[in-house]
């Protein structure tokens, strides 16, 4: 169960920081320059330990085990890479965002994401593993989600520049993320991707993906002195069709790492909302979601899982 994941992999991690790591660190030949202490861990030995810690705490819990969290949402992932040689979208589903990061209030959190790679795997990869950790150590999550999820954007995409420094990467993700906390669903994005609330049938449009031909996008980067030029599509300097993004560092400031937010009072009847990148949304339009989902799912009473794939298909 979820709710045991997370509750297994918190206690296993406050045994984990309970060591000590020094014998874990990696040898830098330079600081960054950015002004902060950075830690470099080595990844695979400190993998070992963690994995050992989590055999501990199960091996403890399985004569008491804690009270789990009754499951919430219902969550259906289908993916696919159509040509590409590798498959280059992540995403995260983390329903007990709570239990796993040890958030001990009143309001039910849970955070969803979809991070849409290009040039690489890398942007992605690292997105979906740092992001929703840097948003549990914003300290205004609690009263004001829009902006700490925004904070979190830009804090991983600053931490992704010192790993693309050391490493020469070149990639960049677009991402879109919601968080659902209490009665309440925020959105924040960088770059194309998309979240779409479906309403009792209807669709709840959220947001505007930020693509270089918007007219205030194409304006922000000229202001900068950079260009927004035609070459099959619209393109940032010659190069990205998107406009903001998490990497692409050999194009920025032009595009940008500063995230958009929105903040929606949830009504009770919503169906679900719908996460997916640039390539689902080309290919069908917000308005037809609410049918072919509602055509797979009622005939036979399709599952979720079903309702996913006829989506993607």
């Amino acid at each position: 169960p979820t709710g045991l994941s997370a509750l297994l992999c918190r206690a296993a991690m406050t045994r984990l920081l309970a060591d000590d790591l020094l014998p874990f660190h990696c040898s830098r030949e330079a600081e960054p320059d950015n002004g902060e202490e950075e830690v470099l861990l080595q990844s695979e030995a400190v993998q070992r330990v963690f994995i050992n810690k989590m055999i501990e705490v199960a091996l403890e819990w399985n004569q008491d085990l804690p009270t789990l969290p009754p499951p919430k949402f219902q969550c259906c992932v289908h993916a696919i890479k159509n040509g590409r040689r590798k498959m280059e979208d992540k995403h995260v589903l983390l329903s007990e965002f709570n239990q796993l990061f040890g958030v001990e209030d009143a309001v039910q959190r849970a955070f969803y994401a979809v991070f849409d790679g290009h040039g690489g795997v890398d942007a992605a990869t690292f997105a979906a593993t740092h992001l929703h950790v840097n948003l549990s150590r914003q300290g205004a999550l609690q009263s004001s989600p829009g902006p700490a999820l925004k904070a979190a954007f830009k804090r991983t995409d600053d931490m992704f520049r010192s790993k693309a420094q050391r490493e020469r990467l070149r990639s960049g993700s677009t991402g879109v993320v919601v968080l659902i906390h209490d009665q309440e669903l925020t959105v924040a994005w960088l770059g194309d991707s998309q979240a779409l609330l479906v309403r009792e049938g209807q669709e709840v449009v959220l947001m505007e993906p930020h693509k270089s031909e918007r007219e205030d996008e194409k304006q922000r980067i000229e202001d900068l002195g950079g260009c927004v030029t035609y070459m099959g599509c619209w393109r940032v300097n010659g190069t990205y069709a998107v406009s903001r993004a998490i990497g692409d560092f050999d194009q920025k400031p032009y595009v940008s790492s500063d995230a958009d937010s929105i903040t929606v009072r949830l009504q009770g009847n919503e169906d679900y909302v719908l996460l997916a990148c640039d390539g689902f949304f080309d290919a069908v339009q917000p308005s037809e979601v609410p049918q072919l989902g509602a055509s797979e799912a009622q005939p036979d009473g399709g599952t979720g899982q079903t309702v996913a794939q006829k989506l993607v298909a």
